[in-house]
């Protein structure tokens, strides 16, 4: 198991390295000094940061949103719009608001500017994207999404500085077992009782010396069934059904590796490692003419990291356009399926404690890797011809993400650093097999882990390992202890992104709503511990539960 000390002296490395900005963040020879006092700081712009902002000005405290991106959202607003809900029911509070506000925007016929309303299947009885009778929308477009944050902001007039990068080697200053002050890479200074790390990576949880994981814990390591490496396990269709040669001349092993095949060992079942699961964008895409932009074609495009896909194709299989999840106006979210996909296996290892220079890189590699494979896909005579032709029918939706080339603007880090915090959730708490202490919200979507690696089978053939879906038998709770750290580590951070779970478990606690539910729930301690003069650790939970009850979350 590998557990890391976020410490200052731990990270020495990232300041030596690192060339502060990422994307197009730079850092001053002479940072201008400015310091900020706040109740609460908020890091990082994702949907759980906007939640918590809002529950923290609606219980009468000063806070900030201390943002690296300049779009606010994350995943939510930047591609996932295909919302992976499991039970809706136990969605609730101000994640259950923003559906809901959703849902006022797309009963209008102002919404519909490509398609009819009643031709995406709303019919006044509720659909999977529209339900009716609860008044909310679950399926949308990201320029939509990322509006109803901007309106939380500017109604609320909460304060976000953006393109704030955290100094990740002498940005977090703690004093007495608690963090008095965090500083940017622009040199501003914000001063506060109480922080919240709502970033996917959990860098301010890290700067502040609070334990974490990254990889995945071997099974005996809480007791799980379905943690660790899973080879042999084939959930889902995104493994390779067919016999297929991962070199450059099938079946000759002198001839080299195809790209994107790894040659090491995949390791023992249930072992442990320090992999994480593959990333991708959540492109938005549309077959609709006047507002389709088609593929570009990458610098430096090369087939030959795609041949693998090519022998896919040859085998007969054709369920490529399987993920292309339709959101509103002739678009679609558009996901990984099947064996080679949009998911970058094996090449986001180093991302969660990589310097921002080095994130930048892996970034900008998935870009290429995935502008490449729509390129290929719809243009390259490799591709069987029926698929190529209705491959070329789509392209980039033209009236999104307009100031980044049409492409998301946020990669999905579907895990990074996890929180090894006061209480850690995992697959028997999900599965109810052990009671979950003090609950602050709700998860139920399938424990979900997409590939991991993609290695040589000891008969020379290629598969993909880590791909895995557990149904957690109906919703779970997940712990209060889950988004704070040991005390004696920190006494004034929660983390309602990077929580307290094991691989197997965060699978599920990962999406995006039950962010904004541990980002509300976040912020109502914070308040109760400011208002009581107390650390997070001791926050009094009937006090809290209270609190999360009157403000609509969902226990139980």
């Amino acid at each position: 198991m590998k557990i890391h000390q976020g410490s200052l002296m731990a990270h020495f490395f990232i300041g030596l390295l690192s060339m502060a900005g990422l994307l197009g963040c730079k850092e001053k020879s002479v940072p201008v000094a400015e310091f900020k006092d706040y109740d609460i700081v908020i890091y990082g712009g994702t949907a759980a940061a906007i939640t918590a902002a809002v529950e923290a000005k609606n219980s009468g405290k000063s806070v900030v949103v201390v943002s690296p991106d300049t779009h606010l959202g994350g995943l939510t607003s930047g591609g996932l719009g295909f919302t992976d809900t499991g039970d809706k029911s136990v969605i609730g509070g101000l994640a259950r608001e923003f559906y809901h506000r959703l849902w006022l925007h797309y009963n209008s016929d102002e919404a519909w500017q490509w398609q009819l309303k009643a031709e995406y299947g709303n019919t006044g009885q509720g659909t999977p994207a529209m339900d009716g009778e609860n008044r909310t929308m679950w399926i949308f477009e990201p320029h939509v999404a990322e509006k109803v944050f901007e309106d939380l902001v500017k109604e609320h007039q909460i304060p976000v500085d953006r393109n704030e990068w955290l100094d990740r080697v002498n940005g977090v200053k703690m004093v007495g077992g608690k963090i008095s002050a965090i500083t940017t890479l622009s040199g501003k200074t914000y001063q506060a009782k109480m922080f919240l790390d709502a970033t996917y990576e959990g860098d301010l949880t890290a700067a502040a010396g609070v334990q974490f994981h990254v990889g995945r814990e071997a099974a005996n390591v809480y007791d799980e069934a379905w943690n660790g490496v899973q080879t042999g396990v084939l959930h889902h269709n995104h493994w390779f059904w067919s016999d297929i040669s991962p070199y450059i001349l099938p079946g000759d092993p002198t001839s080299g590796l195809l790209p994107r095949v790894s040659d090491g060992n995949p390791g023992e079942k249930h072992s442990g490692d320090d992999k994480i699961q593959a990333y991708c964008f959540r492109t938005c895409m549309t077959d609709h003419e006047p507002n389709r932009v088609p593929f570009p074609k990458p610098e430096a495009y090369d087939p030959m990291q795609y041949e693998l896909l090519g022998r896919v194709f040859d085998t007969g299989r054709d369920d490529w356009f399987q993920k292309f999840d339709a959101i509103p106006n002739h678009k679609t979210d558009t996901n990984n399926h099947g064996p080679f996909s949009s998911d970058n296996l094996g090449m986001n290892y180093d991302y969660p404690e990589a310097t921002y220079e080095r994130r930048k890189e892996i970034i900008k590699e998935h870009e290429q890797y995935q502008k490449g494979l729509l390129w290929f896909v719809a243009n390259d005579p490799r591709v069987p011809e029926n698929i190529r032709t209705e491959m070329s029918k789509w392209g980039l939706a033209k009236d999104e993400f307009t100031d980044n080339g049409n492409w998301p603007h946020q990669i999905y880090v579907r895990e990074a650093r996890r929180m090894i915090g006061s209480y850690v959730m995992t697959e028997n708490e999900l599965l109810k097999k052990r009671p979950t202490p003090n609950p602050i919200g709700m998860g139920s979507y399938t424990m979900d882990s997409h590939n991991v690696q993609r290695y040589i089978k000891e008969d020379g053939f290629v598969q993909n390992e880590g791909d895995i879906g557990v149904d957690t038998n109906g919703p779970y709770t997940i712990a209060y202890g889950s988004i704070i750290p040991k005390k004696e580590e920190c006494e004034n951070l929660l983390v309602p992104v990077s929580v307290s779970s094991s691989h197997i478990a965060f699978g599920s606690i990962r999406m995006e709503p039950v962010f904004m539910i541990l980002g509300q729930s976040a912020a109502a301690a914070a308040v109760l511990a400011i208002d009581n003069n107390t650390s997070v650790q001791d926050v009094d939970y009937n006090m809290l539960k209270s609190v999360l009850i009157a403000e609509g979350q969902i226990l139980e």
